[in-house]
């Protein structure tokens, strides 16, 4: 289907300030939208299509890039679906949106809804559709941090909110105390790890990775290059955690035949969107700034072709919960933990925490309507950042 604008609905409502650029440079939007609710669902010939709300965990942004992606090219409608799309902002947990009832799904990262799910959220992890985790810590070259034994003595950034605990693994993986680093509060930005206030800050390898690439060096007079910054990866360093997440309403999937069968479909439908999104990386970051982000051009498409490398190739099909990695990320939860001495959880979730029931049905039905749910071919593009992201 041809891309329309007006397919592309979404409204704030807040969200979680966790994973990206300040609030400022995400602040665009869009109006629109509908009630939340899943009744019968129907074909899409039919011309009843079944009202669903979709609650992100941030602003309109290419993290998301396979949901809007699924809305504008009709993949939702196709499967009977009428998707509104509900933008995230700092003071709202998606969670707390889908348990209230205003939401039917949410995104969100795995070891955050762990702690909600212990505090008594009845919600369970549909589909995983980021298998790597995007959190990085990053340092310029002149500081010779190669590796965790090297944030030792060092001025440490950590967003905080549930965003530090690979971090904290990591550090206890290779011995690491929290009183051999200086552990400072960094701002959803990167303003003080460039002014050189911090010398080991927190990226997501789609966004605050880049937001460094397109600053210009002032001993240089150029944008700074990977070349000068050094990365520690948490996926190669072992204490990865799970990230964003479809999430569904416990009691509903159990209850609700209507309702699990709706899961289906939209596990479906946004599969799909993400395959598009690997495909077609540009006309995906379009998408999304079609749908009201204030994000650049080049920071729109450099984040499409970074997520993609966190979802694609995949190891089960796309949205598989597979069983090491949630144990990976239980084990740092209860674990681990942060500089109160606190841990995200202090015993193993339900089993109804996660369940691939759902997703396994959606796959099997884009099997076998040939969509390639593996990626196993896939190759990310090569992006290239201008000044400010524009």
């Amino acid at each position: 289907m041809k891309r329309s604008t007006r397919l592309i609905r979404a409204r704030v409502i807040g969200g979680v300030g966790a994973l990206a650029v300040t609030a400022l440079a995400l602040a665009g939007c869009s109006s629109g939208g509908s009630s939340s609710g899943s009744g019968d669902s129907t074909d899409a010939a039919s011309g009843d299509l079944t009202p669903v709300s979709l609650q992100l965990q941030w602003f309109s942004q290419a993290q998301f890039a396979g949901y809007y992606a699924a809305l504008d090219q009709g993949f939702y409608e196709k499967e009977g679906l009428d998707v509104t799309i509900l933008e995230g902002a700092a003071d709202i947990v998606p969670i707390d949106v889908l348990t209230g009832g205003d939401a039917d799904f949410a995104i969100s990262w795995v070891p955050k809804v762990l702690g909600s799910i212990e505090q008594g959220a009845a919600v369970t992890d549909i589909a995983q559709i980021f298998e790597r985790s995007g959190t990085t810590q990053i340092s310029m070259k002149d500081q010779n941090i190669t590796s965790v034994a090297d944030l030792k003595g060092k001025t440490v950034g950590s967003w905080g909110y549930g965003n530090e605990w690979e971090l904290f693994a990591g550090m206890a993986k290779d011995k690491v105390n929290l009183s051999d680093i200086s552990l400072v509060s960094q701002a959803f930005d990167m303003n003080g790890f460039l002014a050189g206030d911090i010398q080991a800050a927190q990226a997501m390898t789609y966004n605050e990775y880049a937001q460094v690439l397109e600053s210009v060096n002032p001993a240089t007079g150029e944008l700074f290059t990977p070349d000068e910054l050094n990365v520690i990866d948490w996926n190669t360093e072992g204490t990865a955690m799970l990230q964003d997440a479809i999430w569904a309403d416990s009691d509903r999937l159990a209850d609700d035949a209507d309702y699990a069968d709706t899961a289906v479909k939209f596990i479906k439908a946004s599969i799909e969107g993400w395959a598009y999104a690997r495909d077609n990386p540009e006309e995906a970051a379009k998408i999304v700034t079609a749908a009201g982000s204030q994000l650049g051009e080049s920071h729109q498409l450099w984040m499409t072709n970074e997520v993609n490398k966190l979802i694609w190739p995949s190891t089960s099909g796309v949205g598989t919960i597979n069983q090491d990695q949630w144990d990976q990320t239980v084990s740092i939860a209860m674990d681990t933990p942060n500089e109160t001495g606190a841990t995200v959880i202090t015993e193993e979730p339900p089993a109804s925490a996660f369940s691939n029931e759902y997703v396994e049905k959606a796959l099997a039905e884009l099997k076998d309507e040939g969509v390639d749910v593996m990626g196993s071919d896939y190759k990310p593009i090569d992006v290239t950042l201008k000044a400010g992201g524009e």
